[in-house]
């Protein structure tokens, strides 16, 4: 805590006095600035949101023809097998019909064959008055008639031979036209079957474009509120440098009210950290210097404790940080996210450090340096 002479609360309220028009001007400005860095905070937020958007649409159209690539990569396989398959139909067809082509001549061969058997069999039978013995007597030699005898089992034999030949070729044939015939049914299915996966595809190929022209027309439509709300926020972002140059130069217009806080004698005052100080004044510097060099942060963490140790200012760390209408980052809602999220350690060593003592500037205030106000500039913002 710290202990404030009677003395310097009096030049205080003085001090006060006479900049307290200059001070309700500064403020208003500095509430302007809030709410603009609300705005473009909330801006930047729902343009992220847009643009995830716009992205998950993107995506989605990429899968989408994705798949109809590779539906018509299917339809290309389907058609070449619908080729295959009428060509091998038709071959079977072929088949199918040089089979009963075969069939009827081995059928025509087997019947002649047949009627030449029956008429020799008749012969035999008309004439089956002459006996054996009159075959033997009127042969010239015995020799003869077992020739003639030999040559009359042979014709017999030969003719079932060649019957039992044609029949078992007949079945053969018959057998083979009826498995050609069986795999032509197959092959049929086979084609109705890739007929349908076509007809499938086909619907699968017409949706999917369907699918991609009405993402197209989504992106084209979530895109346009990426354009907008970008629009919105670079309109935005110039109005809040607007607003930062109005303030820099009210805060140039009343530096001499600045210079005289800092002339206030503070070696006295002994401040005592909370246990939570060095977290909220880590987050706070990661907030305002995040992408600054190491003694930008120092010095940023300096002001805070300054103005602790300042009677114009609350004493203690959180009083300071959420004082309205000073840090941005409070009323933006930066500060809560990083408390939440966490702070770095690089911030969280710079705030010890300045807990610790080591007190790099004197200055009570820090902003971006645009040229207007004079101080020390570290980095990209200049303290005074």
């Amino acid at each position: 805590m710290r202990h404030i002479c009677a003395k310097r609360a009096i030049g205080t309220m003085l001090v006060i006095c006479m900049f307290s028009a200059v001070n309700l001007y500064a403020k208003t400005t500095q509430e302007s600035i809030d709410d603009a860095k609300n705005q473009i905070k909330n801006l930047q937020e729902q343009k992220e949101n847009a643009q995830d958007k716009v992205d998950n649409l993107n995506d989605k159209k990429d899968d989408l023809e994705s798949d109809l690539g590779s539906l018509n990569s299917q339809l290309s396989q389907i058609a070449n097998s619908m080729n295959d398959l009428e060509a091998q139909i038709t071959q079977k067809e072929e088949d199918i019909s040089r089979a009963q082509q075969e069939l009827e001549a081995a059928q025509e061969r087997s019947g002649k064959q047949y009627e030449d058997m029956k008429l020799r069999i008749q012969f035999m039978y008309e004439n089956a008055s002459v006996s054996a013995w009159q075959v033997l007597l009127e042969a010239p030699s015995f020799l003869e008639f077992l020739n003639r005898t030999e040559y009359i089992a042979e014709i017999n034999s030969y003719d079932r031979k060649k019957l039992a030949e044609f029949q078992e070729l007949q079945e053969q044939i018959a057998e083979k036209k009826a498995s050609m015939e069986k795999d032509k049914e197959l092959l049929v299915a086979m084609q109705e079957d890739m007929k349908k996966k076509q007809s499938s595809v086909n619907g699968l190929i017409l949706q999917t474009r369907e699918n991609i022209a009405e993402t197209a027309a989504d992106i084209s439509d979530a895109q346009s509120d990426v354009d907008e709300i970008s629009k919105k926020l670079a309109e935005m972002i110039a109005y809040e440098e607007q607003l930062e140059i109005q303030k820099a130069k009210e805060d140039a217009e009343r530096l001499a009210q600045i210079k005289e806080q800092e002339k206030e004698d503070t070696s006295g005052v002994v401040y005592v950290p909370e246990e939570s100080d060095t977290y909220l004044l880590g987050a706070i510097i990661q907030c305002e210097s995040e992408g600054e060099p190491y003694e930008g942060k120092l010095a940023v963490g300096s002001v805070v404790l300054n103005r602790v140790k300042s009677s114009y200012f609350p004493n203690t760390i959180s009083g300071v940080i959420y004082q309205p209408r000073q840090f941005s980052p409070v009323a933006s809602g930066r500060l809560a996210y990083r408390l939440e999220a966490g702070v770095n350690s690089e911030c969280l060593r710079a705030a010890q450090e300045v807990l610790n003592g080591n007190i790099t500037i004197n200055s009570l205030y820090f902003r971006t340096n645009n040229g207007i106000v004079q101080g020390t500039v570290i980095g990209h913002h200049v303290f005074y």
